[in-house]
């Protein structure tokens, strides 16, 4: 397999095919790339069972309990097309390594913050640099692995690589939270940072850079716009209520700024997202479905490190004992379906999985108002394996109908929508937790919305991803 490309744009010369390498060696770009995406999606679930005891030790709210979660989430989010315009214009490796170096910096000060809001200001920081990291970890994979059974296997690995650190994050972060404490969160992103930047520059071919790719600042700050307006109005309706004007005014701004994005879009000559990517409608309809499984899942990892710690009295460290039977499951079912998809193709395994994962959250909705812990595994089990089940073929589905010389902008789509979802999953989890006349009403009414959000991307798999592969 060929690991070095043709670079456009003077970053690197032409070279000559290599010669055969052994196995080992023909998966480094992925295990480079993965690092640094392991690093990337373990900063999103470590935090869960750390936050209620940031949040007393700071002294900050639920909203800013909030904040600290998804201040991360919506910069993360809203900078991903930025994210991976850069990279098809400068190079993709070269933008996941400056991207892997302002993450593993921002960690530090994470790990040094002396007041909430210092630490809110850092994981936004953080969330600059995933932006930079995760568009080109995609496309990074898509480079080194073009024929179709090495991208599935690698994406399937990929997908796995969340799994990992999905899995460990609630262990971890309980472990370090209930040991030397939640500062240890952060600092464990400083190995994996430096590791993952020797790899990638030892192992990773340098990518194509397009002079001609002109960056749509108007587009790219429609969208910053609309990511922050929706967070912001969703996180707030918990402190102020959903029919407060504030709360009002920002989800109309929110809407305002996506059509303005939009149009911004249709009239540009350069836009961020050609129309050519928009109507596809496996590229359109996957970045969909991103946004409604991650909507979900991270929903219900959010408000269920609440209702662990708050209501049943669990410490970290339980919390994230209590949680990994959820998140255990995506590493399993992520290389189960990478593959499973070479044989079916990626529609039936992305509609099991959303409507197993449907069935997890339903039954925990109708476990009643205080079930006991052991009738909650089998649903954390099956929304935890359904939503990885589908992550492989809706990713796989994302990338292939996309043209190479926009890789990095499918990749960014994709990525962008998912974290919207887990942005307003986490936000809307924690409103409904703040506004209900009890606790286990909002917690339910949360599960169930998750519920419909998993039945609605399962349905739209049947019409929008291909019934079976069509990339070489």
């Amino acid at each position: 397999m060929a690991f070095a490309e043709s670079a456009g744009g003077g970053e690197a010369a032409p070279s000559p095919e290599p010669a055969p390498e052994p196995e080992r060696r023909s998966w480094a770009p992925l295990l480079a790339v993965c690092a640094g995406y392991f690093m990337v999606i373990l900063d999103v679930t470590v935090i869960n069972v750390a936050v209620p005891v940031i949040g007393r030790e700071l002294s900050a709210s639920l909203t800013g309990i909030q904040w600290i979660t998804d201040g991360y989430t919506l910069v993360f989010a809203g900078f991903l097309l930025t994210g991976g315009a850069l990279g098809d214009r400068l190079g993709n490796r070269r933008v996941f390594c400056s991207g892997v170096a302002v993450f593993t910096a921002s960690s530090a000060a994470c790990a040094l913050a002396p007041t909430a809001p210092f630490l809110v200001a850092a994981r936004m920081v953080e969330g600059l640099g995933a932006a930079l990291i995760v568009p080109g970890s995609l496309a990074l994979l898509q480079q080194a692995y073009p024929a179709s059974a090495a991208r599935s296997r690698a994406f399937g690995l990929w997908g796995s690589m969340a799994g990992i650190a999905a899995s460990a994050g609630p262990l971890l972060g309980g472990l370090l939270v209930s040991t030397v404490g939640w500062r240890w969160v952060f600092l464990i992103n400083l190995p994996v940072g430096a590791a993952c930047l020797v790899l990638t520059l030892r192992h990773v071919a340098r990518s194509p850079r397009r002079a001609d790719r002109a960056l749509d600042w108007p587009a790219q700050c429609a969208v910053v716009a609309a990511v922050a307006l929706l967070t912001a109005a969703l996180n707030e309706a918990g402190r102020r209520g959903w029919s407060d004007p504030a709360v009002l005014a920002g989800l109309g701004l929110a809407v305002s700024a996506a059509a303005a994005f939009a149009v911004r879009e249709r009239l540009a000559r350069s836009p961020a997202l050609p129309l050519i990517l928009l109507r596809s409608r496996a590229m359109s309809g996957g970045a969909v479905i991103g946004l409604l499984f991650n909507f979900g899942f991270y929903g219900m990892v959010f408000t269920a490190s609440l209702e662990f710690q708050h209501q049943r009295g669990y410490s970290a460290l339980g919390t994230g004992l209590a949680l990994f039977p959820a998140v255990a499951m995506t590493t399993f079912a992520s290389v189960l379906s990478g593959r499973l998809t070479r044989r079916t193709g990626d529609r039936p395994l992305v509609i099991s999985g959303m409507f197993l994962a449907a069935l997890g959250l339903a039954g925990w909705a109708a476990a009643g108002a205080d079930p006991a812990y052991p009738l909650l595994v089998a649903p954390m089990m099956a929304a935890g394996f359904g939503t990885s089940f589908a992550l492989t073929g809706s990713t796989a589905t994302v990338m292939g109908a996309a043209p190479p010389a926009y890789s990095g902008a499918a990749s960014a789509l994709f990525n962008t929508t998912r974290q919207i979802g887990s942005a307003t999953g986490v936000a809307l989890g924690g409103s409904l937790l703040a506004t209900a006349t009890a606790y286990n009403a909002g917690l339910r009414t949360s599960m169930a919305i998750g519920a419909v959000a998993y039945l609605a991307a399962g349905g739209l798999a049947w019409l929008c991803v291909p019934a079976k592969s069509t990339r070489t």
